[in-house]
């Protein structure tokens, strides 16, 4: 991607949005887990151009889906300009201030996670149209998992599953599918996390990275945001937000606290088998290998899921003996011990 070619192909609509100065110049900002690379242009106010490459990038299914959503009040960038050939954008500037880096004090949070939770109502709330949103089928829902063996295992710690392990990852697979579709199937961003959610200066929480979304299961993005691989709440403080956004829902009308927390736990699992495999992938594949840095709370999240269900006692056990075997071997630098990872002082 030429910089000259996003910076000439912006100006050129930049009149229509705001005053140019005499030059336009465009600031790198730091990327994502993607291919897509980040200009603020030097306009006021500010605007971001985007470079999608679209070989490796969705450039239409991130408009189709934003004009959607700002249609439905839900708050994402609006798109002044695009290129579908070229892979440009030239978006709102949404500003620096990720959700992650005002998680601190525990007071803000608790405020800032109801903002967030009441954001993921509002989008729950759409229509569920498949002319724009396709589903979270069985068939994608298996293919996310299929990386965990695939990279994590066999790629990063260079382990050959056995026939036997295949069988029971399968059986372990084809239930948390189940659990998945038995669901409520509404709107889901599909990687609703504090990297890729804003706060605005009104308080308001914005949504990025939302090209992936799809029809799927309630509680989704509820675990993607409660169990963040970034950061890491207090279990019960996990657990008793999950059961009052499932009030806020309305879905305790017709299942019990116990048969939502099993849907919430076992999506999670699905979720977290699946990033232990993205992660490992941008390590090995893309050169992205700070991600490595979060696997040790991504394995906790994958065992403390797993853990209360019987019928995921065998994964548990082979996880526990072949997996963290190696883990613990002292071979990686990034590892440490999961059963203390994301923990802050205090905190278990």
């Amino acid at each position: 991607m030429s910089v000259i070619a996003l910076r000439d192909w912006a100006a050129s609509f930049l009149p229509n949005v705001v005053l140019p100065k005499a030059e336009l110049s465009l600031s790198a900002l730091s990327g994502d887990a993607g291919f897509r690379q980040y200009f603020r242009t030097g306009t006021e106010p500010a605007l971001m151009a985007v470079s999608a490459p679209p070989e490796h990038e969705n450039t239409p299914a991130f408009v189709s889906k934003a004009l959607l959503m700002r249609e439905y009040g839900i708050r994402v960038p609006e798109v002044y300009a695009v290129n579908y050939q070229q892979g440009f954008m030239l978006l709102e500037d949404l500003g620096d201030t990720l959700l992650l880096s005002r998680l601190g004090n525990s007071k803000a949070s608790d405020a800032l996670y109801a903002s967030a939770e009441n954001a993921l109502l509002e989008l729950q709330a759409m229509p569920a149209d498949r002319d724009v949103f396709a589903d979270y089928s069985a068939v994608l829902l298996h293919r996310e998992m299929a990386l965990f063996p695939e990279w994590f295992v066999g790629g990063l710690l260079e382990l050959q599953p056995t026939v036997a392990d295949r069988s029971m990852l399968k059986r372990v697979f084809d239930t948390l599918v189940t659990n998945a579709v038995e669901q409520p199937q509404v709107v889901v961003h599909r990687d609703y996390h504090s990297r890729n959610l804003m706060l605005m200066p009104d308080n308001r929480i914005a949504m990025i990275d939302f090209q992936d979304a799809v029809i799927g299961p309630l509680t989704y993005d509820l675990v993607s945001l409660l169990r963040d691989c970034y950061i890491r709440l207090p279990a019960n403080e996990v657990r008793h937000r999950a059961l009052n956004f499932a009030r806020q829902s309305g879905v305790l009308a017709d299942v019990s606290e116990s048969r939502f927390i099993r849907w919430f736990d076992l999506m999670g699992l699905q979720r977290h088998l699946k990033v232990l495999g993205i992660f490992a992938r941008l390590s090995l594949r893309d050169g992205k290998p700070q991600y490595l840095r979060d696997l040790p709370l991504v394995i906790r999240y994958t065992l403390e899921q797993a853990k209360p269900y019987p019928e995921m006692a065998e994964f548990v056990s082979w996880f526990e003996t072949a997996i963290l075997a190696v883990l613990e071997s002292g071979q990686y630098a990034w590892y440490q011990p999961w059963q203390t990872a994301g923990d802050r002082a205090g905190e278990q």
